[in-house]
């Protein structure tokens, strides 16, 4: 694992007037109080002369990913509060860097036509499954084993198919990926891909931004799930804290896609009941709640985003093997820096720009990651990166996957460029 600075000012800070929010991907501004300073913690100050000394001399690095390397929390991060940032989110200046390093992986970018018979194939294994325990009594050690091992995995692969397919990263056109996303959802039994999708978009672009990325966890959430027992209980029942809380942060306005998906799937959830019997029914949803709770799959959604050993990496990356079952979304330092790049070419991303992955901490286990969060007294709900809300500030839909003029082929195209972050 790589060292982390003994700093606690991050890079890339910004002024409340510098940075170009129409090409944000989670930069958010300053507010007034704290406008002179990065972080509370710095306590010594400097002359002009010496800012622009050092402006005049630039740190040099061995590597070029050592300049997002994460800084030492200074003074240690409370448990009563997140850690609240004043700086702009990493990806958006190392995706230039990148880019302006290996113009190449431009070429990258684009759907991956494998991803429609890998749905198609784990949607069989699935419903073959459901089919087969229909007369198997809820009940039953058979009948929550194979919800677990067989439903568990499965419907964390179909999750993670939903993810890909909201970057319109399965067909080249969005009209086609919102369908193949509804009909890929079935297998879960709940409507949640087309809500999922605006969600997921806020996240990439306003990454631990108050009021807009509903992964962060609330302040509630911190209060009442910091004991063993609470972070237990989370891990148990993620699912449905994922699922929930949108609602409570930032409620969305119904759509005719979002109605499309529930008429889909309450169709499609009626039918099995009707020909197959509700143990089949309730097999799929005992799936996808498996899915996400003490699965080793399930491990991802603790590892993306939550702070470990006591500096401010707001994202990390796993390498390991199951990253075959779940899209590669372990690569999620790359995935974040270039949402518009298939799951299939995320580990060529990595080996054409290692220099500036390979200094960043990484994950080695995503059980080890749910593990340490349940146990570790210095990690839990408050370990999650927040900045302010920028009110007032431009939100322009302009996605934050690629650089504008950055598409598949360099193409100026509005949703090519965003990856699949764009929602219309």
């Amino acid at each position: 694992m790589a060292a982390a600075h003994s700093t606690s000012v991050y890079r890339h800070a910004l002024s409340p007037s510098s940075f170009p929010f129409d090409l944000s991907a989670g930069a958010e501004v300053l507010p007034p109080s704290t406008s002179t300073s990065t972080s509370t913690s710095a306590s010594t100050s400097s002359s002009p002369s010496d800012e622009e000394d050092e402006q005049e001399q630039p740190q040099k690095y061995r590597l070029a990913g050592e300049e997002w390397a994460p800084n030492k929390v200074v003074p240690e991060q409370s448990h009563e509060d997140f850690l609240w940032m004043m700086t702009e989110e990493p990806h958006r200046t190392r995706r230039k860097a990148i880019l302006k390093a290996h113009p190449e992986i431009r070429k990258l970018m684009g759907y991956e036509p494998l991803t429609k018979y890998v749905v198609a194939f784990v949607t069989f294994l699935q419903l073959l499954t459901a089919y087969s325990l229909r007369n198997t009594p809820f009940f039953s050690f058979t009948f929550f084993f194979l919800a677990w091992a067989i439903g568990g995995t499965a419907n964390q692969n179909t999750f993670l198919a939903v993810h890909e397919i909201t970057h319109n990263l399965a067909f080249r056109g969005v009209k086609a990926n919102r369908l193949f996303a509804i009909l890929a959802n079935v297998p879960i039994g709940v409507p949640f891909a087309m809500m999922f999708k605006k969600y997921h978009i806020e996240h990439h672009k306003f990454l631990g931004e108050d009021g807009m990325d509903t992964d962060v966890p609330t302040k509630f959430e911190l209060l009442v799930l910091k004991t063993v027992l609470g972070k237990t209980f989370f891990a148990a029942f993620q699912i449905f804290f994922y699922a929930l809380r949108p609602g409570f942060v930032r409620q969305q306005a119904p759509t005719r896609w979002i109605a499309l998906n529930w008429l889909v799937q309450l169709s499609f959830n009626a039918a099995v009941v009707r020909f197959w019997g509700w143990n089949s029914m309730l097999y799929l949803l005992l799936s996808s709640h498996m899915a996400g709770s003490l699965h080793p799959c399930a491990g991802h959604f603790i590892a993306e985003h939550y702070l470990f050993d006591g500096h401010d990496q707001e994202t990390w990356s796993y390498y390991g093997p199951l990253n075959i079952l779940a899209y590669n979304v372990g690569y999620h330092n790359e995935h974040h820096d270039f949402p518009s790049i298939a799951w299939t070419k995320l580990p060529h991303l990595r080996s054409i720009a290692k220099e500036f992955y390979d200094p960043l901490p990484q994950h080695k286990s995503w059980p080890g990651v749910t593990w340490r969060f349940i146990t570790d007294p210095n990690v839990g709900m408050w370990s999650r990166a927040k900045r302010p809300s920028r009110t007032g500030s431009s939100h322009a839909d302009n996605g934050g996957g690629g650089e504008l003029g950055v598409g598949m082929g360099g193409a100026k195209e509005g949703v090519r460029d965003a990856g699949g972050l764009r929602d219309d």
